[in-house]
């Protein structure tokens, strides 16, 4: 199969288009969905700068374009968003959907170092894949300039990410993320799978770990969090990270947010202010 992307479905949208392509991922060794906003733009040599989503548990590549409302501001600061699948899929793996945590729709954005688990290479397809594919055939994507973002299992993964890449990304955010999987048991259930039982290699994708090594950061860490979130007490744990950045100095704005819980009606609320909190970042 092509590892070129093809065009799945086009859609106008406060003057730009969601495209949907459709791509054969080596890294992961299977077909690979993947949606870009396209802002509008008033010169067809105009670069954009790029702005990663990356989804939570169950997600696709379109949860975020449908529910979450981030086109309107992406349109006016003039950012595209791309927002890659959350796991390998039609890989027919023992297991894979037996739950919804784990397997299909939770590939929790690592490198899987079980054998069984081998495709299971999110960590790769977003920070090395995706982005070289996005260069080599959109020249109006201006890869160099690019921040991350996500939600719940997907903040892990813009957390984790942007953490070890300082030099590939300028700034990061995050709703509802889960900041310290190693202590929460989404994290537990999905480390021993994928990684095995070396904690040392959990603390390789665990943000509250991380934040201690790569702590000289140029931009503030921003989270928002629903105090009416159902997991906030036992999955999500912020607390654990906003506490490890006070011993380090790191710059974080964690903000909680009355009344809202864990879904993209929380997003879709608060989505303006971290587009333009990366935006900032980006036109430096």
């Amino acid at each position: 199969m092509d590892s070129k992307p093809t065009e799945v479905s086009s859609s106008k949208m406060f003057g730009g288009f969601n495209k949907r392509y459709k791509h054969f991922s080596p890294t992961l060794g299977c077909s690979m969905n993947f949606t870009i906003y396209f802002p509008p733009s008033s010169s067809p040599s105009h670069k954009f700068p790029v702005l990663y989503w990356l989804s939570g548990l169950t997600c696709t590549d379109e949860n975020f374009i449908i529910k979450s409302g981030a086109q309107r501001v992406a349109s006016s600061e003039g950012i595209a968003l791309i927002a890659p699948d959350t796991s390998p899929r039609g890989l027919n793996v023992e297991g894979e959907s037996e739950s919804w945590d784990f397997g299909v729709g939770a590939g929790f954005y690592l490198n899987a170092k079980q054998e069984k688990w081998k495709n299971w290479r999110m960590y790769d397809y977003v920070v090395k894949e995706l982005p070289l594919l996005l260069s080599e055939n959109f020249p109006q994507l201006d890869t160099s300039r690019a921040s991350i973002s996500g939600h719940s299992m997907g903040g892990h993964g813009a957390l984790t990410i942007y953490l070890k890449n300082l030099d590939k990304y300028k700034s990061v955010s995050a709703f509802a993320p889960i900041v310290n999987p190693m202590n929460c048991p989404w994290g537990q259930k999905a480390f021993t799978n994928y990684l095995g039982e070396n904690k040392s290699d959990w603390e390789e994708y665990d943000a509250t770990c991380l934040i201690s090594k790569f702590h000289d950061l140029s931009a503030t860490i921003l989270i928002d969090q629903g105090e009416a979130d159902s997991f906030l007490h036992n999955q999500l744990l912020p607390n654990k990270f906003e506490e490890a950045c006070r011993k380090v100095g790191a710059p974080l704005l964690l903000r909680v947010q009355p009344g809202y819980d864990h879904s993209y009606y929380f997003i879709a609320s608060f989505i303006d202010d971290h587009i333009r909190h990366h935006a900032q970042a980006l036109q430096l």
